[in-house]
């Protein structure tokens, strides 16, 4: 089979079929679109004539790249030949690729004073800052991603009975609580900036001055700005908010599998990294406060 036509039969079946978000699913369309374009300029023509030292080729030629990114490509390949194995049952040259993911890294996170002097930083009688500091107060409060946060309508935000219904990963819904002083700040967009902005009648919760969706990429230059401003050492970016969410509730005393429901994740054990947080600052704590660390100890009786 053509490689093009390979691959328009694999983006039907994704963007159709597939319960993929719709974020993963613009990612492996991308990873196998560059993974096709390398084998075309090693003169493939035919989809079946790949072999798995050709793309063991390929995944070795990304190095530049970080390990997370790396594993995300071998998996987008995967997805590719696996569909072409099932639906034409042509060999799967990927059956053997293998994902190496590498070591996680402890999630980053503000401090809860850090959170305070962020989110007191924005004049909220000015209609831009307003609206600032209620998309990174909603990312924070609840936990979102920031993908979740810009396509949030109408419908998922009730501010009567303070709870959202986010719509996650692979369309999975979840219900998440919005605290009292997080609905003051999104009742003050919401009844004095949306309607000035919100010229053409979209349904969406968040809308920029032009009335239309708002990009991750711009909450993203929002934070950037803010740190810059505020001096802060540490980069913030959207999910660090997110990170920060789960980090305070955990050192709230939320159990775990209540942060997982909240979060959304699938696997109890996407959730753990975070207990790797409050080990290290036990640790931290340990060495500092306990008295056989102490310097220049009297040995004196009380």
């Amino acid at each position: 089979m053509d490689l093009n036509k390979a691959f328009k039969e694999y983006r039907m079946e994704i963007e159709n079929r597939d319960p993929k978000a719709s974020r993963t699913v613009k990612n492996y369309l991308i990873d196998v679109t560059a993974y096709l374009d390398f084998l075309k300029e090693k003169n493939f023509d035919d989809i079946e004539k790949v072999k798995y030292r050709d793309i063991e080729t390929y995944i070795t030629s990304l190095d530049k790249y970080e390990r997370s990114t790396i594993a995300r490509k071998s998996c987008s390949i995967r997805s590719f030949h696996q569909f072409l194995n099932f639906k034409y049952d042509f060999k799967n040259p990927a059956l053997n690729l293998e994902v190496r993911r590498g070591k996680k890294s402890l999630p980053i996170y503000c401090t809860i004073d850090e959170i305070n002097l962020l989110m007191n930083s924005f004049n909220d009688e000015v209609l831009n800052e307003c609206f600032q500091h209620a998309l990174l107060e909603f990312i924070y409060a609840c936990g979102l991603r920031v993908s979740e946060a810009v396509t949030l309508t109408l419908s998922r935000v009730d501010l009567n009975t303070n709870i959202v219904r986010v719509l996650g990963k692979g369309d999975k819904e979840r219900i998440v609580p919005i605290p009292d002083i997080s609905r003051n700040v999104l009742l003050r967009y919401f009844d004095t900036v949306r309607p000035v902005w919100n010229k053409k009648g979209s349904n969406l919760f968040f809308v920029n001055h032009f009335g239309k969706h708002v990009t991750t990429e711009y909450v993203e230059s929002v934070l950037r700005y803010k740190c810059n401003e505020l001096g802060f050492k540490k980069h913030v970016t959207p999910h660090k908010l997110r990170h920060s969410f789960a980090t305070h509730l955990l050192q709230g005393d939320a159990d775990l599998r209540s942060i997982q429901e909240l979060l959304g994740h699938s696997n109890i054990q996407t959730t753990e990294i975070y207990t790797h947080v409050q080990e290290n600052r036990l640790k931290q704590s340990y060495a500092k406060f306990h008295p056989g660390n102490r310097e220049g100890d009297n040995d004196d009786e009380i």
